[in-house]
This record gives C-alpha cells, structure tokens and sequence, in this order.
C-alpha cells in the first residue's frame, strides 16, 4: 500500500478554517477505507508568513511541494499585506509556485449539484462542464514584466507557444475521454475559445488545438470566440462538456461559471502537470470572515477530492479513485439535504458542521449528478 504525502498549506484568512474542515472529512475516509493512506504536513505560507518574517513561501516549503506526491491548497493572500511597491503577495507566491511545479493545466469544474442555488431560471438537463485554462502562458506570462511609459502608456505581452498549447489541448482531449460526455446529449466535446477573429497569438492557439484534435477523432472538437462563449454559458450551459482557453480567458470564464452552480463556495479547482499537482478552492481568504467560522468549506473538500482522483488515475490506485467518488457524493448528499449549509448558500450552518455533515454522508452518500 502507497503512502501519499501531501503538502498542506493551509494560507490566510478563511484558509485555515477550510483545512481544518477538509481535514476532518481526509480523516474520517481514511479511518473508514483500507488501503488508503495519506500522510499529510501542513506547511506555512502566504501574507501572514510575510508580514511575521518578510518571506511569502520559503525554499524548504517550495522544496516540499516538489518532493511531495500532491499540494493541498487553501486560501492564500491578504489585501492590506503587501510588498513594498504596493502589490500584494499573492499573485507573487502563486505564479512563483505554479512555475516551480511547472503545473500547466488549471481545472475548474462547473457542476451543477441538485440542491446547490442555481442563477438560472432553467436548468436543463443539467450543468456539468470543465472550464481548462493553460497555467503558464497567454497574458499572465507578463507577470512581473510588462512596461510603462511615463504616465501615458502601459504594456503587457501575450506569450502562446506550440509546446504549452498542445500541452493544454492534449490534457483536455484526456480529460474528456474520462468523462461522461455534455448533459444534453452524452457527446464527449472539447471546446476551443479564443479571439482567433483578432488576434494571431489566439489564431495560432487555435491552429495548435486542432492539430492535437487530430490525435483524438473519437472527441468531437469545436471553437468558439470568447465573447460568444459567455453567452452561451449562461444560454444554455448544458451544451459544453470541456472548454480549453487562454490563461487570461480560462481567469474570467471559470468565475463565470461558478456563478452558474452556487459561487465560489462550490468551486474546486486543480492546477496539473505532468510530474506534480496542485488543489485549491476557487475563492479567495474572505478576511471579513476569518475567525468565525462561518466560510463554506465545500470547495476545499470537493478540492481534495479532485486531488484523490488525479492520485487514483496517476498511480493507478481504484482505492484513492474510490474515495475520490465517495467524497464528492458525499457532498452532494449534503447539498441536496439542505439542511446543513452555510450562510453563502442560505443556510446558518457553521464551516465545522458541514464538515462533520460530509464526513457523516461518506458511507451513506447518493450518487453525484
């Protein structure tokens, strides 16, 4: 039987609280699963680390990430701890972070769980689509550089590559051969959006994404402009089984969409590579809400389970693929309930209780839909 090591960094604000929950629901399904077994480190990091010692993620904690099997990730950054020119220390660690790991992939499911708010009217036949963002290039490549010019003109470049791309559109085209297909039809698609219409860096994205298409003729292929794609998402959503996009469009899109299925309560997001693998909440540290236990932990446990599937897949484990399913059914028991959920999703209910609620709903769980 392996032993998963895991990096936690349980971050800033709500961060703490969501591990902690995460936490109690990872121990009760090891408790009641053999041959699982995870050996979680929690390690310090982020705006409060700055402001106690001037370091946001320190070498020995980086060298941890790499050496471990995955990284177990809440919510990082403060707003009023900032570097010296004024920024703030998150996007710093995180690009810093990203790259060491060289995780080009970022994963942001949009499911909609029966009982979770939904911003729709109508939901069809349901919502269940991936929103894939490349990690390391499009605009974000321009982190810490771009230039300014007086007080009259600023510039950022955006960067595609063949090899990041086909890196991208050859993870989706694998993604969507794991999955069940678009809800309305069962049709297993991967959806290129871009500005192709505009610009040659998002022509040439395109180009790449159908070359890698190639490789895949039992998925269907699409594209689609990014401005026509937010509409389409909230007309009728159900028609999308896997997007992949530009960094900066996958940034936008992917909160877009959390909208659709509950906020970002509800999201959980995965950033992969080849070698290493990262899992996180989509939502921010909510300092307004630190400390009193009131923060929806959903994301963070639907965060770890995305991290038990990407193990179970990897390593060919059926164990840590089975608990992965268990938790996220778990969850959606939960949500469908309604009894148990906090104030963001209408409910009193505290971090803590949804916790223990999900860590009960393990053995009893209904399927996810």
């Amino acid at each position: 039987m392996k032993t998963y090591r895991i990096a936690a960094l349980p971050g800033d604000g709500i961060g703490p609280e969501c591990m902690a929950a995460t936490r109690i629901v990872l121990d009760r399904i090891q408790a009641e699963t053999s041959g699982l077994s995870l050996e979680i480190t929690p390690y310090r990091a982020g705006a409060e680390l700055y402001r106690d010692v001037g370091v946001t993620l320190p070498d020995a904690v980086v060298k941890a990430c790499i050496d471990a099997d995955a990284v177990l990730l809440s919510a990082i950054g403060l707003p009023d701890v900032r570097f010296p020119d004024g920024t703030e220390v998150q996007p710093t660690m995180m690009v810093g972070l990203r790259r060491a790991l060289d995780v080009h992939s970022a994963v942001r499911p949009v499911k909609l769980y029966p009982g979770a708010p939904c911003v729709l009217k109508e939901s069809g036949p349901g919502i269940d689509f991936v929103v894939i963002r490349e990690n390391l290039e499009g605009l974000f490549a321009s982190f810490g550089g771009g230039a300014k010019v007086g007080r009259e003109v600023a510039t950022d470049t955006m960067v595609i590559t063949r090899s990041g791309t086909t890196r991208v559109a050859d993870f989706a085209f694998r993604l969507a051969q794991r999955r069940g297909g678009r809800p309305s039809d069962g049709k297993k698609m991967v959806t290129c959006v871009d500005k192709a219409n505009v610009f040659r860096s998002m022509a040439f994205f395109r180009e790449v994404f159908m070359d890698v298409a190639q490789s895949y003729p039992e998925i269907a292929k699409d594209a689609v402009y990014v401005d026509a794609m937010s509409l389409y998402m909230v007309q009728n959503p159900w028609d999308f089984d896997v997007l992949v996009m530009e960094n900066q469009f996958g940034d936008i899109l992917s909160d877009l969409g959390a909208g659709l299925v509950g906020g970002l309560g509800l999201g959980p997001s995965a950033e992969i590579g080849e070698e290493h693998a990262l899992f996180q909440p989509s939502h921010g540290t909510a300092p307004q809400l630190a400390g009193k236990n009131v923060a929806n932990p959903m994301a963070t446990i639907l965060s770890a389970a995305m991290m038990l599937d990407w193990l179970g897949d990897r390593y060919d484990d059926a164990v840590c693929i089975d608990a992965s399913v268990r938790i996220e059914n778990a969850v959606a028991s939960v949500l469908k309930d309604g009894s148990i959920r906090t104030p963001d999703i209408g409910g009193t209910a505290s971090t803590t209780d949804v916790a223990h609620a999900v860590a009960d709903a393990l053995q009893a769980s209904i399927p996810a839909s």
